[in-house]
């Protein structure tokens, strides 16, 4: 037995993650052709690995000829050679005679072994994009063993997977050695390894904490409708509750905010906004945008937008860091939410004198003439300044103020 070999399968089999038969299939095939190339067939032969002992014998079946007419020693043997064997045996019977590979050579048995290498890399990759790919959705957790330009990779079990930069929150930096979580998002055959790319920044890595964190939304319980997420900068989380008995917020922020303080950390302090989500668009918003407090909300179908009405001093925090939280917002609800400040809104139109009903081209002369242009200007003025205009009288300066006075009741 060539121990060179049995200690390469040996350590072989004990690092990779392969089955008996795959490993017995392999092993056959592997000096089947390595028969093949040497003597010009196999079809007589067999080979068999006991894989406790990690033994290989090979066999080889002979018909017993008279001695000297044997004209394929392959595949004849003569009958003298054969009673050396078995005293027993007749010309004519088949024999099964054992073949030792150690006669093969050298450079046949370095040849099996490099070929028996590269089948067990075929096999071990494919157990590998087998494992992952049953894995996707699956959060993981490695250790980062090299930093790219465009790249992290990160060793999980042995197995390397990547995490791009997309798929990184943008504003976490990483050595070798840090430890890191992400889930598992695809795995793809390539020429080389199968690639397993993970990632931090998915919507689906929220959706899985949140799942891990919360009983209530494994069990399905409690249902996340939607998740729209900034990465690095703010999460919005609708969820729903099938048991009226069970808050849906409350389940997910947890007692003394236990649960959601724990994936907040995960997230590097990402803000998560946890919504009762709701069919009715109007109250969605409300609480899409809380904790602002929209005055008015004008749907505008013609541009499939909402035009929300603010408070002056929530702008700001409507809008959010760089417009993440309007744009979170949008994208909760599913319509486009344009913010707007109550004192733009609500600003009344110049009303000017040319535009009022009821007042003459005479009496507007005269109030023009005493610097008067527009309704405001002398509802703030009032009865007394009116008639002190030059041919306005009491009764006059009465009809003035009670017209534009119905314009802004109006």
């Amino acid at each position: 037995m060539n121990h060179e070999i049995v200690d390469a399968i040996s350590q072989l089999l004990r690092e990779k993650k392969i089955e008996k038969h795959a490993f017995q299939e392999i092993i056959e095939n592997v000096f089947l052709s390595l028969l093949k190339k040497k003597l010009g067939t196999s079809d007589n032969f067999d080979v068999i690995f006991n894989l406790e002992k990690g033994d290989i014998e090979i066999y080889c079946e002979k018909e017993i000829v008279e001695d000297g007419e044997v004209e394929d020693p392959i595949l004849q043997i003569p009958l003298s050679q054969a009673k050396k064997l078995d005293a027993d045996v007749e010309v004519g019977e088949d024999f099964v005679e054992i073949i030792d590979y150690r006669t093969f050579g050298r450079r046949l048995v370095t040849s099996a072994k490099q070929n028996l290498s590269q089948k067990i890399k075929e096999v071990e990759k494919d157990n590998i994009f087998n494992e992952y790919r049953d894995r996707i959705g699956e959060i993981v957790l490695g250790d980062v063993h090299q930093v790219n330009r465009n790249e992290f990779r990160i060793n999980v079990d042995k197995t390397e997977v990547i995490m791009p930069r997309g798929e990184a929150i943008y504003n976490e930096r990483y050595r070798r050695g840090d430890t890191v979580r992400a889930i598992i998002k695809s795995v793809s055959r390539t020429p080389k390894e199968p690639q397993i790319i993970v990632s931090r920044a998915d919507l689906s890595f929220v959706r899985r904490l949140f799942e891990l964190e919360v009983p209530e939304i494994f069990d399905n319980i409690v249902e996340i409708r939607k998740i729209v997420r900034a990465p690095g900068e703010r999460t919005k989380i609708a969820v729903e509750s099938n048991d009226k008995r069970i808050d849906p917020v409350g389940a997910c922020v947890g007692l003394k905010g236990v649960r959601i303080q724990a994936i907040v950390r995960e997230l590097n302090n990402e803000k998560i906004d946890i919504i009762h989500w709701t069919e009715e668009r109007s109250l969605m918003i409300h609480r899409a945008l809380a904790p602002v407090t929209p005055l008015e909300l004008i749907p505008d179908k013609e541009n499939n937008r909402v035009i929300v009405v603010v408070p002056d001093e929530q702008m700001s925090m409507a809008i959010g860091r760089r417009g993440q939280n309007i744009k979170l917002a949008s994208q909760l609800v599913g319509v486009d939410l344009e913010p707007i400040k109550e004192s733009e809104f609500y600003e009344e139109e110049e009303l000017v004198l040319d535009d009022v009903e009821g007042l003459t081209p005479s009496v507007i002369g005269k109030l023009k003439a005493a610097g008067y242009t527009n309704a405001e200007q002398i509802l703030d003025a009032g009865r007394e300044k009116l008639m002190e205009v030059h041919g306005i009288g009491a009764n006059t300066a009465d009809k003035i103020i009670e017209l534009l006075s119905a314009y802004y009741e109006d």
